[in-house]
């Protein structure tokens, strides 16, 4: 008999996976459960703490911040409907961060890292960044 064929004619949750864990053991399988993820998606106020952490200088700070309030609000998960842009920074495909982390989608860290490079080496740092984005309405 199947494991789904036992779980099927069990109604009992408890009862199903248990006898699934007793059929599997019979059959020479090993259950075990999938490691947890961490949830790595972190609140507007991590997000801002973890920024001012990387960018202590105050000014440089500000700049970047107004971008990101402007870009996403401090949503890690900002996605733009029309563009497809995503993240804080609204990186353009989103993969691009994918240079800083693995974890670019959910980690605010990894954002805020790849969006400080970007601006570092597009326009020499985020204060010009805002700058172009205040003359621009984009960066």
């Amino acid at each position: 008999m199947s494991v789904s064929r036992i779980v099927r004619r069990i109604s009992s949750p408890k009862k199903a996976i248990t006898t699934v864990a007793m059929a599997a053991a019979t059959a020479g399988l090993v259950l075990t459960a999938a490691p947890a993820q961490a949830a790595t998606t972190n609140s507007v106020a991590e997000a801002k703490a973890i920024a001012k952490q990387m960018i202590p200088n105050t000014a440089q700070y500000n700049a970047f911040s107004k971008i990101v309030e402007h870009e996403s609000g401090w949503d890690v998960d900002a996605t733009n409907a029309s563009s497809g842009a995503y993240g804080l920074v609204q990186a353009l495909p989103g993969s691009k961060m994918a240079a800083a982390g693995s974890d670019w989608k959910t980690n605010a860290k990894t954002q805020i890292e790849w969006g400080l490079d970007y601006m570092n080496d597009r326009y020499g740092s985020p204060t010009a960044a805002w700058a172009f984005w205040q003359a621009n309405g984009w960066y």
